[in-house]
């Protein structure tokens, strides 16, 4: 599985992920650091994806 890497890029992904998904609110996309398996949670839930499949996504747009 690839590794994501939040801390410190997260702002800049979150615009990208507003952009191809213009329904996420702030709040799913509300990071915390050490609580990145909350945040691919939410992700999942309304992608309807595999966490592998959000890392894979998330990455791609980094």
């Amino acid at each position: 599985m690839d590794k994501l890497d939040l801390k410190g890029k997260w702002n800049e992904l979150k615009g990208k992920v507003k952009q191809e998904y213009a329904g996420f609110t702030d709040d799913e996309l509300k990071y915390e650091e050490g609580k990145d398996d909350e945040l691919l949670g939410r992700l999942q839930q309304k992608l309807g994806k595999t966490r592998e499949e959000v890392v894979t996504w998330l990455n791609g747009l980094g």
